[in-house]
């Protein structure tokens, strides 16, 4: 089966019109509606909670100025002692108010990180192919360990840190205008750090998102020059990776001293803003209470009240610059529902009924191919926008059971015709369709049993070597999958420990290329595709295994309908017909005998393989060996 490819140790983070996508502020704000949407009765709970322990808080200000109150009026001690029991117990209810307010909002933030980590693992597996080459792997990865992350640390602490300091804070306010109007008045003194905050959210958003791109350009240099280390050795690129690392590290740590400059503002500017209605309510209190006009109870109350604002203060600032950075996160994991394809509509064909009476409604019926039979029509494509197009005006037509062969210079459009064959890819414009479907558009269980791309790169999964097998047929018994290994040629399965079970990949059994492309081929096989497109499948195998594998394949492949991608045109020699891609057209198409006649094109290429005749202007590209696919 066609795995997903790996960046090349030469290659950059994507470039920006190659991203995936970030979901705007707007988007965002709708997501995170649903999610509470979805858990409204734990949420309503988690409300109620911080609101009873918010409340209970209140109690202590207000008690001890009744107690001061009480002692410069000459009251009982037993007024005092019935106070102070009183304040002991609202004390004790506010912890666990609070406690149970931080449980529930914990077991609603992990329920609610569940199904964004669900989302995220659909979407992902959802994505084309060719979206994921492109946008790279470390953007992929980052949204799906470190933003994940984020948003699951903020859903289970931040926000019901959040939601109580903020509780506490309009109680707090209330709470003073209840013990003296005036007094009250002295907390607005917070309003001064309102423009701080104000400069800070304008800001704040746009600079996470940055660090958080920064971060994934960072990951996919680190991946692609781990993977391809002895590439990069080999080619002598160590400098060459090295400055690109130095500079990525350089826009990253950029990006977190701009973050860093922003809290730098805010949080001093606050801090002093929290003190300014504590000094109030002292000087303002003591001029009424000198005039009588409030108790020093009152006065007390008050600044006790106004002294607890700084607690949800900070908390909600320290929160804050968690809140935005997780924002950013949680824009990032949402937009990839926004990637091109993710959830492709299936195009809507009208079939006629089998029975008399009325048609079904053409809208409610999904494409499927009437037959095997695959046209190639006006297809133009192009990699990305502002790029030219790699195939011009491709017309093709692939009758079932036929043995097509692709062949010209290196650049000319051959695989890039295989991935729309394939259904990898959709062409810009034009149409590739397969029995009349659109092949992009099909489900890809259908896809899967109408064409499968096999290249030369391979992907081993975590798991068993039944587990692998099943990718291609997850209802496949153990007799399928040795016949499969066997019509391969993967004799070394039969010597495994464990057989089917045996675990594979790291901390299990690692297979060499050979294996793990004959693990691939394998899964072709049990697939069970009408159209196998071969780009040079068998390359990275020895010749000897090489050698075998094909005879296996021809077996296998025989009454199929068989596409290959021919570096080696030993391949084309033994194809029913040979297509001839120049400068992304269709040059020539015909037999080989039919075309090395012509003289043309494919001729020159055949002449300059074999070393006689006149030279083509660009030499097909390399491999070694022979045989039919």
């Amino acid at each position: 089966m066609t795995p997903t490819a790996t960046a090349s140790p030469a290659q950059a983070a994507p470039a920006d019109g190659a991203a995936l996508p970030v979901a705007t502020p707007a988007a965002t704000r709708r997501a995170a509606l649903r999610l509470i949407r979805v858990d409204g009765w734990a949420f309503a709970l988690i409300l109620l909670l911080n609101a009873l322990a918010a409340g209970a808080g209140l109690a202590g200000p207000w008690l001890l100025g009744r107690i001061v109150d009480t002692v410069r009026g000459g009251g009982g001690v037993r007024t005092v002692d019935r106070l102070a029991l009183v304040l002991l117990v609202c004390a004790l209810g506010q912890l666990l108010l609070t406690r149970y307010a931080r449980y529930a909002g914990h077991r609603f933030g992990e329920r609610t990180v569940a199904r964004v980590r669900e989302r995220f693992t659909d979407r992902t597996l959802a994505l084309p192919a060719a979206t994921v080459e492109r946008a790279g792997s470390g953007d992929l990865t980052t949204r799906g360990t470190a933003d994940i992350a984020s948003v699951a640390w903020t859903l289970r602490d931040a926000v019901p840190e959040v939601f109580l300091a903020s509780v506490q804070l309009l109680f707090l306010l209330g709470a003073v205008a209840f013990v003296s109007p005036l007094l009250g008045l002295c907390g607005l003194g917070l309003l001064g750090g309102l423009p701080a905050v104000r400069w800070y959210l304008r800001r704040a958003h746009p600079a996470y998102l940055a660090e958080g791109a920064a971060t994934s350009a960072l990951a996919e240099l680190l991946a692609a020059t781990a993977a391809g280390a002895r590439t990069v050795e080999a080619l002598g690129l160590q400098e060459r990776r090295r400055t690109a690392g130095e500079a990525a590290i350089a826009r990253c740590r950029g990006t977190r001293t701009r973050t860093l400059f922003l809290r730098s503002v805010l949080l001093p500017t606050v801090d002093v803003a929290s003190l300014l209605p504590v000094v109030a309510v002292l000087l303002v209190g003591g001029v009424l209470l000198g005039r009588g006009a409030v108790s020093l109870g009152a006065v007390v109350s008050a600044a006790l009240y106004l002294r607890q604002l700084s607690a949800p203060v900070e908390t909600i600032l320290f929160r804050m610059e968690q809140l935005q950075s997780s924002g950013a996160a949680f824009a990032r994991v949402e937009g990839l529902g926004r990637a091109p394809g993710t959830t492709p509509a299936a195009p809507r064909v009208p079939r006629p009924s089998p029975e008399p009476g009325p048609s079904p409604d053409a809208s409610t019926v999904p494409a499927v191919p009437a037959d095997d039979r695959i046209d190639v029509t006006a297809v133009h494509y192009a990699y990305g926008h502002g790029h030219g197009d790699v195939l011009r005006g491709v017309d093709l037509t692939v009758r079932p059971g036929e043995r097509l062969a692709v062949v010209g210079p290196s650049g000319a459009g051959k695989s890039t015709l295989g991935r729309l064959l394939a259904g990898i890819d959709a062409p810009r414009s034009g149409s590739v369709t397969v029995g009349g479907a659109p092949v992009a558009a099909l489900d890809p269980e259908v896809l899967r049993r109408q064409i499968v791309l096999v290249t030369q790169e391979h992907h081993v999964f975590l798991g068993t070597v039944r587990d692998n097998l099943r990718l291609a047929a997850p209802g496949a018994g153990d007799a399928a999958l040795h016949a499969a290994l066997a019509a391969v040629g993967a004799d070394w399965a039969g010597e495994l420990p464990d057989g089917l079970d045996t675990a594979l990949g790291a901390g299990g059994r690692r297979l060499d290329g050979a294996q793990s492309q004959q693990l691939a081929l394998a899964r072709v096989v049990l697939a069970d595709p009408h159209t196998v497109i071969l780009d040079e499948a068998t390359a990275l195998l020895d010749p000897r295994t090489a050698r075998h594998t094909e005879r296996a394949l021809a077996a296998v492949l025989r009454g199929r309908t068989v596409i290959a991608i021919a570096h080696r045109l030993h391949t084309a020699h033994d194809a029913d017909r040979v297509a001839v891609m120049e400068g992304g057209r269709l040059a020539e198409l015909g037999s080989h005998e039919e075309l090395v006649a012509a003289g043309g094109a494919y001729a020159a290429l055949w002449h300059s393989w074999h070393g006689r005749g006149p030279s083509a202007p660009s030499a097909p590209e390399g491999g070694s060996g022979s045989g039919r696919p």
